[in-house]
């Protein structure tokens, strides 16, 4: 059996942050898997459990998925096909063609995307690779927090951990990961923007709501609806989620000055976790007593993005107007 697929990624410091937060803060590279993001450790584990003996795989995907999905592919030696919204840029339908997938255009949405990619399932018999809903997608997620565990070495712990939010798949494999090495005590920040916000909505309301469109330019985190598994986490007493928003322009924000403190080009879904830091939510949480100051470590968890290049940097910077 091939695989695995992903590799483990670096733990390290980064200073700048430190600094701004005035505690140790631990950046887990996931934007330096062969796939560009966290996404392969999933897909990749679902895949060596469900699509051995298959005809091909189908993924719908605005980019880090379907990216995931065609390297698997590639590796297994079986054909992929990605369903993709029309709102992702050219960079993502080029990258994954040149994986040697086929991408198919469909919808405006995620949500659109997937209807499609169920069908051929259905039709064409292939293999479908759901891009955050699925417990063996979790599972092979959550092997991001052993790794983290091992690097900061024995008697260590995060204060809390940092994750971006889109349908829900990233924040289910942290928390299974966490209660996995006994840290069911670290509270997790999930970091979502406005317009692309269904699992904070989903708090708020109490219940699992569908977001009527998309809004935000981080069109990775673009599920209308977040999974039932990660709302479920998010009503436990077990372990405290805490879910927050930023603007577009402080995503945005965080991206530049990631790549200038960092010098990694990470996607605006990214950003979103970034800005924790950079736009004071983790300062803000701590003088709410929602935290606790001092708070330890903190670990930012860098997904990555594969959508993201400078032409597309620059086409976000005209999009996403500054604030005056």
């Amino acid at each position: 059996m091939p695989g695995p697929f992903h590799i483990n990624t670096p733990l390290v410091e980064s200073v700048g942050m430190s600094r701004r937060l005035g505690t140790t803060v631990y950046l887990k590279m996931e934007s330096s898997q062969p796939s560009g993001s966290f996404k392969i450790r999933g897909i990749g584990h679902l895949c060596q459990q469900m699509a051995m003996q298959s005809k091909g795989l189908v993924c719908s995907s605005g980019g880090n998925a379907g990216m995931a999905a065609a390297h698997v592919a590639r590796r297994m030696g079986l054909p992929a096909t990605i369903v993709v919204p029309s709102s992702s840029p050219p960079l993502v339908v080029q990258n994954l063609q040149d994986l040697g997938a086929t991408v198919k255009i469909t919808g405006e949405v995620w949500d659109e995307a997937n209807a499609e990619a169920l069908r051929l399932t259905e039709t064409e018999g292939l293999t479908y690779v759901p891009p955050f809903d699925h417990p063996l997608l979790w599972e092979g997620h959550s092997t991001v927090i052993p790794e983290i565990a091992a690097s900061m070495g024995p008697k260590q712990k995060p204060g809390a951990v940092v994750v971006s939010v889109g349908g829900g798949g990233l924040l289910c494999g942290v928390a299974q990961g966490l209660r996995g090495v006994g840290w069911e005590d670290v509270p997790i920040v999930t970091m979502e923007t406005e317009g692309a916000d269904c699992f904070n909505a989903a708090v708020k309301a109490g219940t699992i709501v569908t977001l009527e469109a998309i809004t935000s330019e981080a069109k990775c985190l673009g599920a209308k609806t977040v999974c039932r598994k990660a709302f479920q986490y998010s009503q436990s007493t077990e372990q405290a989620i805490i879910s927050e928003l930023v603007t577009d322009q402080q995503a945005l924000h965080a991206v530049e000055t990631f790549l200038d403190e960092e010098r990694v080009l990470v996607e605006l879904a990214c950003g979103a976790a970034l800005a924790a830091v950079y736009s004071g939510v983790i300062q803000r949480l701590q003088d709410e007593g929602r935290l606790p100051r001092p708070l330890g470590h903190l670990v930012v968890i860098v997904c990555g993005g594969s959508s993201i290049n400078r032409e597309q940097l620059a086409n976000l910077q005209k999009k996403i107007p500054r604030p005056t």
